[in-house]
């Protein structure tokens, strides 16, 4: 059985973990996975999106917790484990960087580095079932996966340290009122994550990509490196066939290329 399943609707790919026994927790074989998963899209221009979802009702209950058991005496324990922890840094980091909008489908549980998963996203849509918890005091742990880098950014310093000091569960509509989702969906979460990666598929992926990468380093960048960077970036959008074509369409009074959706009528 793959452990990762990597589908295409239309420009979007789809990446749904597929351990549902184990409510999809990132043993090693599903990290492997998720190594060449992220290459793959990134590595497409045909995919002009990414939706992150997992099979079985949940998205993700962090680290598999029997693999996380101390090597055998004469075994270096320490450096084992950090090095366990590096792999699975190298490829989150590119999963944050992605210059693809990416959407996390969350149903079920996002506890410990299933949490952080979700926040390597740019968006996270929600089921009313979806639970989150940042697990790891509750067994000794500090939060990994570029937990503490990611939550404070996305729910502020004191909410973070509330949820990580708690090792409390949050439920849906918590997690829409403090910022940690974007949006809670009624129906089908999957679905609404097609729906919202759709809107993507004629977008200005490179510019938005550019966009992203710049604002995902900007909290650690002083003011005008970050002027800097627009510069650059707006200089190799100035030259892009997208450019040329939305001013021609913005000069013809025509329909433009890239147009956010107006959000449904009441």
């Amino acid at each position: 059985m793959d452990v990762l399943l990597i589908e295409r609707h239309g420009a979007t790919a789809v990446l749904t973990m597929n351990r549902p026994e184990q409510r999809n927790a990132l043993a090693p074989a599903l990290r492997d996975a998720f190594a060449s998963a992220i290459a793959q899209v990134r590595d497409d221009p045909e995919v002009r999106a990414v939706v992150l979802t997992g099979a079985g009702g949940h998205f993700c209950a962090g680290g598999d917790v029997k693999a996380m058991a101390p090597a055998p005496s004469g075994q270096d324990r320490v450096f084992g484990g950090r090095e366990r922890l590096l792999r699975l840094d190298r490829w989150f980091d590119q999963l944050v960087d992605l210059e693809k909008p990416v959407i996390a489908a969350v149903d079920g549980v996002a506890f410990g580095a299933g949490l952080s998963l979700a926040l390597a996203a740019d968006f996270i849509l929600a089921s009313p079932r979806a639970r989150f918890c940042s697990v790891f005091a509750r067994l000794g742990f500090v939060p990994d996966a570029g937990g503490m880098y990611l939550l404070p950014r996305a729910i502020g310093l004191a909410r973070a340290k509330d949820l990580v000091f708690s090792a409390r569960v949050v439920e849906a509509s918590e997690a829409l009122s403090i910022g940690l989702v974007q949006q809670l969906c009624e129906g089908d979460v999957l679905q609404a994550a097609l729906a919202f990666a759709h809107r993507f598929h004629s977008a200005p992926t490179a510019a938005l990509g550019i966009a992203k990468n710049v604002m995902n380093h900007a909290f650690e960048s002083e003011r005008r490196e970050v002027y800097a960077q627009e510069a650059l970036a707006q200089a190799l959008c100035l030259q892009s066939e997208f450019h040329r074509e939305a001013a021609r369409r913005f000069v013809a009074k025509e329909p433009p290329l890239y147009q956010w959706p107006d959000p449904p009528k009441a």
